[in-house]
């Protein structure tokens, strides 16, 4: 992985000297470059990550469609989404407004006897096999996905913003990243704060969002495939997920219109078998959220970027603040 790492680096230095350090001076940020150079790294990872979509994500796309994209407009949405985590934006503001106080939280931590856990110290050698060390991060990471992902599920206030991800009923390789903004920053921020507590150094920090990131486009993916009875068991697949959101099964307990469903693992159904949350039904249902269904009252998610944000909020507002004798928003109707 030598030749990599320092290939990644040469590229990393020469966007810094080309781009990223003419911009910072332009703007008046000359004292923030270093942390601008850290950001020229996420940017990098980014735009691969991006052309690795179009070539090989999109290829299976076009081989095996489970649809024919009829709403290329939500589909362009969540272009808008993913250039806005991938190109770096979304990091930009978590660093302007967020990094401070984690921070500072940080040294809380430490002050009141808190001390970070190094996770690959249980297991003597393991830095010097740094896949090793990379599988153990990535297994940690993936649990506590699973249950965050569990309560985005559980909660009707967390629910209320959630379920704009679940609204897409033209499901394709760009749906990762359509959700509600103040619903990453909840996320990002406790991975932040658990990437800082088990003691993963910044690069594989880097490493571990990265490569999930691409295995969730891929599971989000507008393409008929699963990986057979024995290794659909090991990795989540499109099909897998796609269950998730479908309507009536992936976001709902027993298809009652109850919070819950099945299929929450991130890259792993180890722990959807653990936690008796698997379906492994072979099929490939409509995606959506039962309450957006055509019919009176039909609960709409906003068609733009900034329509979805702001209903999405609203969402919210009611979830925490419900009137009297109204159904809980963000709640599916009972059928």
């Amino acid at each position: 992985m030598d030749w990599f790492t320092d290939l990644f680096a040469q590229a990393q230095q020469w966007l810094f000297e080309q781009v990223v350090q003419p911009l910072g001076f332009g703007l008046g940020l000359g004292n923030r470059l270093e942390e601008a150079y850290d950001g020229t790294g996420w940017l990098l990872v980014g735009l691969i990550q991006v052309l690795l979509m179009l070539v090989v994500i999109r290829s299976l796309e076009r081989w095996r469609p489970v649809e024919s994209q009829q709403d290329r407009r939500a589909v362009r949405v969540d272009v808008i989404y993913t250039l806005i985590h991938r190109l770096g934006l979304f990091r930009l503001a978590m660093f302007f407004s967020l990094d401070p106080l984690l921070d500072m939280v940080s040294g809380e931590m430490r002050l009141a006897g808190l001390p970070t856990w190094q996770l690959d110290a249980l297991w003597p050698g393991v830095t010097d096999l740094p896949w090793v060390s990379f599988l153990l991060y990535l297994l940690v990471f993936d649990f506590f996905n699973y249950w965050l992902h569990r309560a985005q599920h559980q909660f009707e206030w967390w629910w209320a913003l959630h379920s704009l991800h679940h609204s897409q009923r033209s499901m394709s390789m760009w749906s990762d990243n359509r959700n509600h903004l103040l619903d990453d920053v909840l996320r990002d921020v406790f991975f932040v704060l658990l990437a800082r507590f088990i003691g993963v150094e910044p690069g594989q920090f880097v490493a571990l969002v990265a490569f999930s990131q691409l295995m969730e486009n891929l599971q989000h993916a507008n393409v008929r495939l699963w990986f057979g009875p024995v290794l659909e068991r090991l990795f989540v697949s499109p099909r897998f997920h796609r269950l998730h959101h479908s309507i009536g099964i992936g976001h709902e307990s027993g298809g009652k219109g109850t919070l819950g469903g099945h299929n929450f693992a991130v890259l792993f159904p180890v722990w959807d078998i653990l936690f008796r949350t698997a379906n492994f039904e072979l099929r490939y249902d409509a995606t959506g959220v039962r309450d957006q269904l055509e019919g009176e009252g039909a609960r709409d998610y906003g068609r733009g970027f900034w329509a979805q944000q702001w209903l999405g909020l609203t969402r919210l507002a009611g979830a925490l603040r419900p009137a009297a004798g109204q159904p809980l928003a963000g709640k599916p109707e009972r059928p």
